[in-house]
């Protein structure tokens, strides 16, 4: 099983076999099952790279390792890596197990920007078949958020009309943007960012070096995300929040040269990772200080950034769609950002 798109220092979900920070939500799903009151579509909902995926993956293997909801262990443990319903996730070849995600481009081998409809009725006739050992079948559908709008209408039906032993992973960064009847027919289970402690956990588990003086920076930084971690350690995310902030704080030619020294970092060669990064940086930076403004009296100037960060967010998008000049188009922001 591939995973277009991985981050340099990251495992693919159905390969990690360690969580942190998530106990209390694997005991509820571990006693929801054994107690036989699991709900047949569950909304894991949280930020992006705090371990949804990583917790889907791993709640399938507690369940297709223990059909019998009974006999089943009053906790999930560490899965096996040589067992053979692991090495059958990890290979793809599990019948009993369905990741739905973006599908890969076979001319860029890159994943496309949406989960298809196509994706979707793979669900509908994975459902249909019988487990020839009366198994379980699960589906992850990873994340909900990337489906276009005719796959999230073909998932209702697939979430309405659920055959027995089946279960849906739904998972979800932003569950406010799901269609509500997507929502209602799944049971929330909300998973919160990763404390400093349980992120240097995830990072040294995955062998990223991270000095102990960094710690509350990079916590602080990431929003409690290992993805946000990673990209801050392994693709210059923290020197290039230092250059933006140097950038904000020169003025005149010295401000102009920082923004083009900064401009030409994030519009290099092999640099989508970090030019996304700090895009959506730059739009919480953007909203942050107009909530701020906002608290402090300065109600105009607080109308003014909020605007900004509606157009910025407009102009990126453009930028994308069209193919336009990545460096360009960040001067042209920057210089924006810098006279508000």
């Amino acid at each position: 099983m591939e995973r277009p798109g991985l981050l340099d220092g990251a495992l693919p979900p159905f390969a990690n076999h360690r969580l942190f920070g998530h106990g209390d939500a694997e005991q509820f799903l571990a006693d929801a099952y054994r107690s036989g009151k699991l709900h047949h579509a569950i909304l894991i909902e949280g930020p992006e790279g705090i371990g949804k995926a990583t917790l889907a993956f791993r709640f399938a293997h507690h369940v297709l390792s223990h059909s019998d909801q009974a006999q089943a262990p009053a906790m999930l443990s560490d899965p096996e890596p040589e067992s053979l319903v692991a090495r059958q996730i990890a290979s793809g070849a599990s019948h009993n197990l369905l990741h739905i995600s973006r599908p890969v481009d076979e001319k860029t081998g890159r994943a496309k920007t949406t989960i298809t409809v196509e994706e979707v009725r793979k669900a509908g006739h994975f459902f249909s078949q019988t487990s020839g050992a009366g198994n379980w079948r699960i589906v992850i559908l990873d994340p909900a958020d990337d489906m276009n709008r005719n796959a999230a209408n073909a998932i209702l039906k697939v979430l309405e009309e659920p055959p027995k032993r089946s279960l849906f992973l739904v998972l979800s960064h932003a569950p406010g943007k799901l269609l509500p009847t997507i929502r209602s027919r799944c049971m929330p289970l909300k998973l919160q960012p990763l404390g400093a402690q349980d992120l240097a956990r995830a990072l040294d588990h995955l062998a990223v070096p991270l000095p102990a003086e960094r710690l509350d920076t990079l916590a602080e930084q990431s929003k409690g995300s290992v993805s946000q971690a990673l990209k801050l350690i392994n693709y210059g995310g923290l020197d290039i929040i230092s250059a933006f902030e140097e950038c904000l704080a020169a003025d005149g030619p010295a401000q102009r040269r920082q923004m083009h020294k900064l401009a030409d970092a994030l519009s290099g060669k092999d640099s989508d990772v970090v030019y996304q990064f700090f895009a959506e940086h730059l739009v919480e930076f953007l909203v942050d200080r107009a909530r701020q403004t906002a608290m402090s009296g300065d109600l105009p100037r607080a109308d003014r950034l909020s605007r900004l960060s509606t157009a910025v967010v407009e102009k990126l998008g453009i930028s994308g769609a069209y193919n336009l000049d990545r460096k360009q188009t960040l001067l042209e922001i920057l210089t924006e950002v810098a006279a508000v």
